[in-house]
């Protein structure tokens, strides 16, 4: 389905993709009436569970103009007609929602709004698919998915960490914020099998190796790109933080404690070569990544 400026794929915690849940304040805390009023009214739509806020607004870093962003989570399948008849009535002019699946695989569906000029995400959520992937994720479980918006493919534990990273406005039945204080505590397991995955990243960096003599570029690219954000996801893990996705990823691992110095700026020139002495550059910091990890650096490697 076609969407207008790309905001299907839009996430639900999309600006800064990782970080621990901070304490709100009470400037923070406060929700408009206007979206208070739409969170309830959404629970009122059959399927429609529960309503989360995120992104910079559930973080306190937004600014005036930034998107309020809601996770609608639900079960079954929501009413899509009552979901875009709301819509409608709140924006004052039509709203094509997608249903489950029409954003994808993984970011599944829902509407782009504006509301006395400021405009508000609605994602869907299948709870019951969260709640399974947090139990995988308990047991070191997780998997990549390919999803437009997504260049370095979705990553399962995304799910968990927006609700972990969330702010739950409307949940009559407790079911998200139950999940909400499950999903705090890192699972261990998790981290060890994030942390294992740096072993791709070499893999990565020797694929790109054998095609860079040949300028190869588009292929050397791709390989160094999944690398690198296969650092982050490792790097996040190894510190217990949710990485949501691709975007400013790397800027938040180089924030990170124990990342190798000029993280970013390593990274970039790598990209910027795309020749064999670039290639070079990015195995360098991999293997100071996996340095970094710690004893075997990750896996299979």
């Amino acid at each position: 389905m076609h969407r207008q400026r790309g905001h299907g794929y839009r996430r639900l915690a999309m600006n800064t993709p990782n970080s621990q849940a901070a304490p709100a304040t009470a400037d923070e805390a406060a929700v408009p009436a206007r979206i208070a009023d739409m969170a309830a009214r959404l629970t009122a739509v059959p399927g429609i569970r529960a309503v989360a806020l995120g992104g910079s607004r559930a973080r306190g870093t937004h600014r005036p103009d930034s998107d309020w962003d809601l996770g609608l989570y639900y079960r079954g399948s929501p009413d899509v007609a009552a979901l875009a008849a709301l819509a409608s009535e709140v924006q004052g002019s039509p709203v094509e929602v997608a249903g489950p699946g029409g954003w994808g695989p993984w970011v599944d569906g829902g509407a782009w709004l504006r509301v006395d000029g400021v405009p508000v995400d609605w994602i869907l959520r299948d709870l019951d698919r969260v709640e399974a992937v947090w139990e995988g994720c308990r047991e070191g479980r997780f998997e990549v998915g390919v999803q437009p918006g997504h260049p370095l493919g979705f990553w399962s534990p995304a799910y968990p960490g927006e609700v972990a990273l969330g702010r739950v406005i409307v949940d009559p039945r407790r079911e998200l914020t139950v999940l909400q204080e499950q999903v705090r505590d890192y699972p261990e397991a998790l981290r060890t099998a994030l942390v294992d995955a740096a072993w791709e990243a070499e893999f990565s960096v020797e694929a790109a190796r054998k095609s860079a003599p040949g300028g190869d570029t588009l292929h050397v690219a791709l390989c160094l790109s999944r690398a690198f954000g296969i650092l982050a996801q490792s790097l996040h893990a190894h510190h217990r933080t949710w990485c949501l996705n691709e975007k400013g990823a790397s800027a938040a691992a180089a924030a990170l404690p124990d990342t190798p110095a000029r993280y970013t700026e390593r990274i970039g020139e790598a990209l910027r070569g795309l020749d064999p002495a670039a290639v070079e550059r990015a195995a360098e910091l991999v293997r100071d990544v996996r340095s970094a990890l710690g004893p075997g650096g990750g896996g299979e490697g």
